[in-house]
């Protein structure tokens, strides 16, 4: 919804949206599955002397909100919240400033999934919590792939000067599909002990597999670090020197730990 808003903006198809703005759904649940889409709530900056209830609200719906609600919700009795504390003039760093830290939920689950507290933007991948939490998505997705459980949460903890983590839980919340020798279901514990095997979780482990230390992060500054698709682009970097404009081209690949390629060695693991 963050990314139709910004099209929209972009192509002129709403032409007096401004850059500032921001989106948030909420959705009923049951036995940890989304069930009914519940509100609907968009916050965008806008030019001066446009009003929300006769022009923003219905350009919204038609244009951003309609258009990207997969189509189980579609149908939904919805709550639509557009700018709610009123006019939405002033925005960006004019308006709202501070330090590297912020919009740590937003960039990761929303609240659905639990998290360690720390940022990511503005930290450099030694930094475990951006590296880590990387790693941690990663593992969790690929056992869900692979068939190990429908639901799982993967958590980490370091001490700082100790390259293996200091601390490995998993938590398939009652949803594990794996059994062991004795033909009994595995428990997370014993889950999470043949899991912590198959991966390297050390700091210049997961910079190295992930890749990193490429110039990747401009993509993540905006839409969320999760759920992106993976994918490879082309860059160029530009740098004065003596003789000119030096210019650097090289392929990047983007959002690596949203990669399926672990899902083979876990069904091995547990002879899936």
């Amino acid at each position: 919804m963050a990314e139709k808003l910004s099209e929209v903006r972009k192509s002129g198809a709403i032409p007096y949206l401004r850059p500032d703005g921001k989106t948030q759904v909420t959705f009923d649940y049951e036995n940890g599955v989304p069930v009914r889409l519940r509100t609907v709530l968009i916050s965008t900056q806008h030019a001066d002397g446009i009003n929300r209830d006769t022009v923003i609200r219905p350009d919204l719906i038609e244009q951003v909100i309609r258009p990207v609600i997969p189509a189980q919700f579609a149908k939904d009795d919805y709550a639509v919240y557009v700018n709610p504390t009123g006019e939405f003039v002033k925005g960006g760093p004019h308006a709202d400033t501070g330090l590297t830290g912020r919009k740590i939920i937003v960039d990761t689950y929303g609240g659905k999934g639990a998290h360690g507290g720390g940022a990511f933007s503005g930290k450099d991948p030694s930094k475990v919590d951006r590296s880590a939490a990387y790693a941690a998505r990663y593992v969790a997705k690929n056992l869900v792939a692979a068939g190990v459980a429908k639901q799982v949460l993967v958590q980490l903890a370091y001490a700082i000067g100790v390259a293996e983590p200091v601390g490995f839980y998993l938590n398939t919340y009652g949803t594990a599909a794996v059994r062991g020798a004795d033909g009994k279901k595995l428990a997370d514990g014993a889950i999470a002990e043949r899991v912590q095997k198959l991966f390297d979780l050390r700091p210049y482990g997961i910079e190295t597999k992930f890749g990193l230390r490429s110039p990747i992060y401009s993509e993540t500054a905006a839409y969320g670090h999760m759920g992106r698709a993976p994918q490879i682009v082309e860059k160029q970097f530009k740098r004065p020197t003596d003789k000119g404009i030096e210019v650097k081209t090289m392929k990047v690949e983007l959002f690596t730990w949203e990669k399926l390629d672990s899902v083979d060695s876990i069904k091995k693991a547990f002879g899936l």
